[in-house]
């Protein structure tokens, strides 16, 4: 923590970025989004560290170990934010909350002595659609092909009682893994703007998980959001969770502030 001017030390909120770039920046203006203000100074405060040239691909690690881990590099970036003042962390990327991956950076992180929180984005919108929208049984999952096959979201969302919907493998690999990826039309190539077949190929998944009986939808790719904005799509809730790690970050840091949050997330 970080004192000025002689008061007290306050909490920091750290953004480990850089998988993708903007996702991170998404995280931060939804921070921003989430903090009512008058003023600056009534903000809250931030650290992001985007190192996006340091870190590994997450997905190639996944499937295959000897390929090089983004551990260390995401450890390193961590220390870097907790150098920075921030107390806790939120990793806007679903497939780096992998255990392979998260839990390998925590055990480091406590190893080495610090003493960094590190939220979890994914059981946080879980637990926080189970919460909200208590009615729903059948959530539908949307992200990268790692957060398919390892079951990312399908676990925990068996895990809370509630039952994961899933797209087909071919709609998964034609249509979502190419949402992301595709170097012509992906979001990671074309973030700003998304492109239109991108966005296309993500409502088509989402209609397909709408025929599969799914009563709401995990976009769980962080870059999703930056395609399918809106809270619903033809009456399905569309659950971003970059939007959920942004409360749980204000949360963990500013508790007095989350019930403003949860206003303006309610809207």
């Amino acid at each position: 923590m970080i004192a000025t001017n002689g008061r007290t030390p306050e909490p920091i909120i750290g953004i480990l970025s850089g998988m993708g770039p903007h996702a991170g920046l998404d995280l931060a203006h939804k921070i921003l989004d989430l903090t009512p203000v008058r003023q600056d100074q009534d903000h809250l405060p931030v650290t992001v560290v985007s190192y996006p040239h340091w870190i590994p691909d997450r997905s190639t690690f996944l499937f295959d170990p000897s390929q090089p881990t983004p551990v260390p590099a995401l450890v390193a970036i961590a220390k870097r934010l907790e150098a920075a003042g921030a107390t806790v962390v939120g990793m806007p990327c679903n497939t780096a909350h992998a255990p392979a991956i998260f839990d390998a950076i925590k055990e480091q992180l406590r190893t080495d002595g610090h003493h960094l929180r590190m939220v979890h984005m994914i059981q946080e919108a879980v637990d926080y659609t189970k919460h909200l929208l208590p009615s729903l049984r059948r959530i539908g999952v949307l992200g990268s092909l790692a957060v398919f096959r390892l079951g990312l979201y399908r676990s925990r969302i068996e895990q809370a009682g509630l039952e994961a919907v899933m797209v087909d493998e071919e709609m998964q690999v034609n249509k979502v893994n190419r949402t992301i990826f595709d170097p012509d039309f992906g979001i990671k190539a074309h973030a700003a703007p998304v492109t239109e077949q991108a966005r296309r190929y993500l409502i088509e998944a989402i209609q397909h998980l709408r025929t599969k009986g799914a009563d709401a939808i995990f976009l769980g790719c962080t870059e999703f959001p930056l395609a399918v904005p809106e809270p619903y799509f033809e009456g399905i809730p569309l659950i971003d969770p970059t939007l959920v790690l942004a409360r749980a970050l204000i949360r963990e840091t500013y508790p007095d502030r989350v019930a403003q949050a949860d206003a303006l997330m309610n809207q």
